[in-house]
């Protein structure tokens, strides 16, 4: 529906004029000099207040007349990879032990400039070191089932086994006939923007929105208490996470089967456990949450290892709100926190009103 709330709008106002990414999907902002509606991090010239209206799903924009804008791509960006990226994952996954180049991209329509441009600014990394992280994670499955190195290297498109041992080393940390532990790196996209899974094989270790603030040092901690290196790649429980977070944000699942394997103190596990305890459409506080652990004087130190949750929405820290009802900090952002507690109470609402 269209929002009238004058307050809400300015804040959103201001969110479009910086192109705050955090808040990707929770509004929709439609133009009337141009009749267009756009995304928060749109780089187009920015329309004076009077002239936009704010909604909060593409289909009241829709409704309103607007149509998409052609330069953030509101109907492809909020919700999925553009076109030509997806074009570009499905070559990789028909084809995933071999490497792409410029003339085959070419061939296909697709500009490898626009690939790389995209690769550096959603993965921090170059599509070439993507591509190479991909074909070393299919070798690391492989040789994990017992294949030979040597079938392995060339099989993967490696022109000799010292190519092919360099690179292994280089992205895991060791050679291919000593065992190691990977963490595996998935990027996929939901209403409120990208968000990025990491996994060993035991489970989930992250799952954060690609914008957190201090996620490289998240990453550089994981990688430090797991003795293991970050590649990007798929396994079951990536695959896992992107379909049930999928059906989370359909309002479709309240609870979560995936496997967990956080990091973290004794005291900061058992935070977490009670976070997960924590009904789904409900929210608590600080103060019951230590209550709930036998400390009630640990209220700080609850609220820590709130803050040091590395896994959102399936662990969720969103449901912890101030003692007066205010909306306390969020690493995914303030106004991401408030649509999913209300994405959550309107699908409880709906459930009731179908029973």
């Amino acid at each position: 529906m269209r929002v009238f709330d004058s307050d809400q709008c300015d804040i959103w106002y201001q969110a479009l004029l910086e192109r705050d990414s955090k808040y990707t999907g929770v509004f929709y902002v439609g133009v009337k000099t141009t009749g267009v509606f756009c995304l928060s991090v749109c780089r187009a010239r920015k329309p004076k207040r009077e002239n936009v209206e704010f909604y909060q799903s593409i289909k009241f924009a829709l409704d309103a007349g607007f149509r998409p804008c052609k330069i953030c791509h509101p109907t492809e960006n909020a919700h999925t990879a553009p076109v030509f990226i997806e074009q570009v994952l499905k070559l990789i996954s028909d084809n995933p032990k071999v490497r792409i180049s410029d003339t085959e991209l070419r061939e296909q329509k697709i500009s490898p400039e626009r690939v790389r441009r995209w690769f550096l600014q959603n993965h921090g990394l170059t599509f070439h070191t993507f591509q190479r992280m991909l074909r070393v994670n299919v070798a690391f499955q492989e040789l994990k089932e017992g294949h030979k190195t040597t079938d392995v290297a060339f099989d993967n498109g490696y022109d000799s086994l010292s190519g092919f041992g360099y690179i292994y080393k280089k992205l895991t940390g060791v050679s291919p006939t000593k065992q190691s532990q990977v963490i595996m790196i998935h990027r996929f996209t939901t209403p409120l923007g990208p968000m990025f899974v990491c996994t060993t094989e035991r489970g989930v270790c992250l799952l954060e929105f690609t914008d957190r603030p201090m996620l490289e040092t998240e990453f550089r901690d994981l990688q430090r208490s797991l003795k293991a290196r970050i590649i990007s790649g798929k396994n079951k429980h990536t695959r896992q996470v992107e379909k049930e977070i999928g059906e989370y944000f359909k309002g479709k699942r309240q609870y979560f089967d995936v496997a967990i394997d956080s990091i973290g103190s004794e005291f900061q596990q058992t935070v977490w456990q009670q976070l997960q305890k924590i009904p789904y459409g409900e929210t608590t506080h600080y103060a019951l949450l230590a209550e709930n652990i036998s400390k009630p004087t640990a209220v700080r130190a609850v609220a820590a290892a709130n803050g040091a949750n590395r896994i959102s929405i399936i662990v969720p820290c969103h449901r912890v709100i101030g003692k007066d009802g205010a909306m306390t900090g969020y690493g995914g952002g303030i106004a991401r926190k408030k649509w999913l507690i209300t994405h959550e109470q309107s699908s409880n609402k709906a459930n009731l009103f179908i029973k």
